[in-house]
Order: C-alpha cells, then sequence, then structure tokens
C-alpha cells in the first residue's frame, strides 16, 4: 500500500529584533537602524508587563493579529527577536520604512 505524501506549506515568516526601553513616557518606535527596530513603552519590566505591551504595539503598527507575533528570545533582556508569522522579510523592512516615514 502506498502513501501519498501531502504537501505542507508554511506561512512566510520574518524574525525582528527589538531593543525595548521600558517605562517611556509614551508608546514609539524611536528609529531602525542596522535591522534593530527602537521601541519606547510605557509598561514596566514586571512579570512580562513590558513584553505584552511591546508584542500588542508591534500588531498595532505593523497592522498584523497579535497571534502572528510570538516573542522568540529576550524575554529577560532588552534586546527581543520576535517572529512574526504572514509576513516576509522584504514585506516587514517595508512596513518599518512606512511607519518611520511617518
Amino acid at each position: 500500500m502506498s502513501r501519498k505524501k501531502q504537501l505542507s506549506v508554511s506561512p512566510p515568516s520574518a524574525t525582528l529584533t527589538v531593543r525595548l526601553q521600558p517605562r517611556a513616557s509614551r508608546d514609539e518606535i524611536t528609529g531602525y537602524e542596522e535591522g534593530v527596530l527602537r521601541v519606547r513603552l510605557t509598561a514596566p519590566p514586571v512579570e512580562g508587563a513590558a513584553n505584552a505591551a511591546c508584542r500588542d504595539f508591534l500588531a498595532k503598527s505593523l497592522g498584523v493579529p497579535r497571534r502572528q507575533i510570538q516573542l522568540v528570545s529576550g524575554e529577560k533582556a532588552r534586546v527581543k527577536r520576535f517572529s512574526i508569522t504572514g509576513l516576509t522579510p522584504a514585506g516587514l523592512k517595508a512596513k518599518i520604512t512606512r511607519l518611520l516615514a511617518g
């Protein structure tokens, strides 16, 4: 008996490195240098509050559902890596460029 192999197609994904500054006066993106997005958030770095706020802020800013953004590394560090499904690296860079342009 032969089995047919099923093709599985995974959605595109991109990785975003974020340098996070918690306890800022307001939520904002302050720049994008050498592949690192600089973000300031009002949330404190306590019990994952800043991580959750960063994920929400990125979802809103990039126009993707929150469920498509996962923290990959940097849970307790200022530099964090997020995986964003549904966006290619080129698509992510284009969205960031538009955000910074205003």
